[in-house]
């Protein structure tokens, strides 16, 4: 059984053609970057030439002449210098000099358009990439129109990455590893959120899908779009790149820096205070260089252990949240139930901060790329008259089943989850539904030793506290080992180096 595609791409059969001409030749994970570069490439120039026709179609409506730059920006169109259309790149296809042709034109591209400096792939010319195929891909992607009947697709590259990546995961083709978040997940984090205005904030925004999600929502209310502004940061050069891309196509007004960066180690917003965050980081890191962040001003709650990034996520939103601001992310079941002193320490200061809002437990099998089952946290520094209060939802038999390995969350499980929540803040029409949602004091919580799972306040019986499978476990248990072997070898050093220093030599 195929699985079901959600993300509506009407070109998938071309894009598809397109990277199998490439399943030999290259890593998934190159390959569907050098076909984004391409699509990106063949995007702008049809929009260019739409505009371009119009121009010359229609020149009394328009003051400018059609090759004149100001005339295209003026209408958030992108400047295409003749090189880099998509007419120019085809006659020059089938010739070896197809890859120079083709970084030329992103070159150009850059040089005439300030938001893509230093965006775009420029790597198409390099040896290793067969012309042969470079040749077949440009030719199918010429197939492509990108313009869906009477409207330019803005979201085109996010909906194309979100395909590619949805294709591989399914598939048996090595893909890096690459962390895909599905669809419905973003979608229900943005209108559990509702970010309608100012500044809004991913620490590991990947493509900057939930930057684009947040956009959609405010169209779809009618509000303002400029009113809000966007931060990112992301520590992989390509996906960093993607994202600029993305952004710069839909015209959002957008800081991801001028470089990547691993945000734990080079935070690069560190004034920050955001109005909305919404993230997905990577689950249970254990290299993030904790070692070397002790005693960091993110560390309000407590220090997180070295050997798991979770908790040092949690306080990196809390940190960068403004005084009236709400965080919504995903983590990993763990998250809610560790045991370790240091994550509970924390886990219960926040809690008795009255930091934590909302926990949701979502279904199994909603991620792609990882069988670690999930939730969503919800932290806010607005609670007003629900201070001394958490919202736990167990949605865990929500969704439908798309393929054999995966599930979806469906629209009206966003819809009923997300009014949930809306209805509980603003205590109208609320009540608490056994096995579903229950309001709960932080006494309770304290009464359960500060578990933040669903289960154990809506009336579920958990068969285990996090669900978490045996091998994340062991990722964990063998990362607190080494810690403290570690530690033990300090301890040792320090005590022999304290014997010889009254003459006592080990």
């Amino acid at each position: 059984m195929a699985p079901k595609n959600t993300t509506s791409v009407w070109f998938e059969e071309q894009l598809w053609k397109a990277a199998d001409k490439m399943r030999n030749n290259m890593d998934p994970a190159e390959y569907k970057h050098v076909i984004l570069g391409l699509i990106f490439l063949k995007y702008i120039s049809d929009s260019f030439e739409d505009k371009y026709n119009a121009i010359v179609n229609d020149p009394e409506s328009y003051e400018w002449e059609e090759e004149d730059k100001d005339s295209y920006l003026a209408d958030n169109v992108f400047w295409v210098p003749v090189e880099a259309r998509w007419e120019h790149i085809m006659s020059k296809a089938k010739t070896p000099e197809i890859g120079k042709i083709v970084d030329d034109a992103m070159i150009g591209i850059e040089k005439e358009n300030e938001s893509l400096k230093n965006t775009l792939p420029k790597n198409y010319a390099r040896p290793e990439l067969d012309k042969t195929m470079l040749w077949g891909v440009v030719d199918i992607i010429s197939t492509i129109s990108m313009k869906d009947k009477e409207h330019w697709e803005k979201d085109i590259l996010w909906r194309v990455y979100e395909y590619f990546l949805w294709r591989f995961a399914d598939s048996e083709w090595k893909w890096g590893w690459e962390f895909y978040t599905p669809a419905c997940i973003v979608k229900l984090l943005v209108e559990m959120l509702e970010p309608t205005s100012w500044r809004i904030y991913d620490p590991a925004c990947g493509s900057g899908g939930m930057f684009v999600q947040s956009e959609k929502f405010i169209e779809a209310h009618g509000w303002n779009l400029s009113d809000i502004a966007v931060y990112g940061q992301e520590s992989n050069p390509t996906t960093w790149k993607l994202c600029k891309m993305n952004l710069a196509l839909r015209g959002i007004n957008w800081d991801l820096w001028g470089y990547n960066a691993d945000t734990f180690t080079n935070n690069l917003h560190k004034d920050l205070r955001a109005d909305y965050i919404i993230a997905n980081p990577p689950f249970n890191i254990s290299d993030w260089g904790g070692e070397n962040l002790t005693g960091d001003v993110r560390w309000q709650h407590g220090t997180p252990p070295v050997w798991n990034a979770n908790y040092a996520w949690v306080q990196h939103f809390i940190h960068h949240l403004s005084n009236t601001g709400t965080a919504g992310f995903v983590m990993a079941n763990g998250s809610m139930s560790s045991n370790t002193w240091w994550e509970w320490e924390i886990r219960k200061n926040i809690i008795e901060a009255g930091l934590v809002d909302c926990i949701v437990a979502l279904p199994s099998q909603l991620f792609y790329s990882t069988m670690i089952p999930s939730c969503l946290w919800f932290l806010s520094k607005n609670k007003e008259n629900r201070k001394n209060k958490v919202l736990f939802l167990d949605t865990r038999e929500m969704g439908e089943m798309v393929s054999r390995k995966n599930r979806e969350l469906t629209t009206d499980d966003i819809q009923k989850i997300s009014d949930t929540y809306k209805a509980w803040k603003s205590w109208e029409a609320y009540e608490d539904t056994p096995w579903y949602c229950k309001s709960a004091s932080i006494e309770e919580i304290a009464g359960q030793d500060y578990i933040l799972t669903p289960g154990r306040y809506v009336g579920v019986v958990d068969t285990s506290d996090d669900d978490e499978t045996f091998e994340a476990k062991m990722q964990q248990y063998t990362a607190e080992l080494s810690e403290q072997f570690n530690q033990e070898k300090e301890l040792d050093e320090r005590i022999k180096k304290n014997l010889e220093s009254i003459w006592y030599k080990i």
